[in-house]
């Protein structure tokens, strides 16, 4: 099974956190700055254990570059 989720990213937070908004959508803050890919390798570990599945199965299909991803999860 396969969902995908629609994320906001606030990048340099003072935590690491996710959480679900009243329509649906999530918001993560990680504390990395948005450099070499490091706040999108937070996002996906965040992802991953909340939905405990493997990071492997958690990946960005849109949005790589921009605070506003799509997130595709195989459960």
């Amino acid at each position: 099974m396969i969902f995908r989720i629609r994320i906001k990213v606030t990048t340099k937070a003072k935590k690491n956190e996710l959480t679900k908004e009243p329509n649906g959508s999530w918001k993560v803050r990680v504390t990395c700055a948005p450099t070499k890919g490091e706040a999108n390798e937070r996002v996906i570990e965040l992802i991953a254990e909340e939905f405990k599945t493997a990071k492997s199965n958690v990946s960005i299909v849109h949005g790589l570059r921009g605070k506003e991803k799509v997130v595709e999860i195989q459960m």
